[in-house]
């Protein structure tokens, strides 16, 4: 059950609406952002600093319950907004989906960032690295799951109606790391009674960000365009498009 909880686990939801456009926008916007609802704070707060002109789509994070619904979701949202943009950057890592979003991103012509889950891209590549090689039995916070714990594992999983079950969910970790975005007595406090409900101790790590400003911003200030991948030939004119007797050019169409 841990890749279920811990390294792959419930990702920041916050709702957004359909859109929300990017701030300093002059004109139509030639970027989307397609985000884990999950990381709507800070992605907003990175897009208000840099001034990028980008609109920005979220997609439930309550979907990492269910890990292959995200490229059901996701697969609907980005053929919905191919034709309107020339960029589409899916703000995700693979989050559970075990490799399925990446024919998805090669169909429409969209990139993700890089990384397997927001808390390897809080933690930054190699601290994390060097967090699970440690102490692999790590349960993770961030900001958003701190606020959300009760709504995203308590309810979500259904502990509040199976209280039992808990000991078999969690019984494998042997602690909590906080990889806390912004300093906040109240979640710290919050945090302190989610490790003393799963009787575990508590690490608080301030890694703010971490490495996922400058993973997004490799994307949306890339001048590259994204593209689709065509779609296949029928093969009756796929032949006429391929060398033959030797040739090394098409023949004419």
């Amino acid at each position: 059950m841990r890749g279920a909880f811990g390294t792959v686990g419930f990702q920041r939801l916050v709702h957004l609406g359909a859109r929300v456009p990017g701030s300093r926008r002059s004109q139509v916007s030639t970027t989307a952002l397609v985000i884990c609802g999950a990381l709507g704070r800070e992605v907003k707060d990175i897009v208000d600093r840099r001034g990028w002109d980008v609109d920005i789509y979220g997609v439930s994070a309550l979907l990492h319950l269910y890990p292959s619904r995200i490229v059901d979701e996701l697969r609907v949202k980005l053929h919905d907004l191919r034709p309107r943009y020339e960029k589409l950057v899916v703000v995700y890592g693979d989050c559970g989906t075990t490799g399925k979003l990446e024919p998805l991103l090669e169909e429409v012509g969209a990139s993700r960032l890089r990384g397997p889950h927001c808390y390897e891209m809080f933690a930054g590549e190699e601290r994390f690295a060097e967090m699970m090689e440690a102490r692999p039995g790590t349960f993770f916070l961030t900001d958003w799951l701190v606020r959300n714990f009760d709504r995203a594992v308590v309810r979500g999983l259904g502990l509040d109606r199976h209280p039992d079950i808990k000991s078999i969910l969690f019984g494998n970790y042997e602690a909590i790391v906080y990889l806390r975005q912004v300093p906040n007595p109240r979640l710290a406090e919050k945090a302190k009674d989610i490790a003393k409900y799963l009787g575990l101790p508590l690490e608080i790590d301030d890694v703010g960000l971490g490495e996922l400003e400058e993973r997004l911003a490799a994307l949306v200030e890339n001048d590259s365009p994204s593209v689709a991948a065509p779609a296949a030939l029928p093969l009756r004119r796929l032949r006429r498009h391929l060398p033959m007797n030797g040739e090394d050019k098409a023949t004419s169409p």
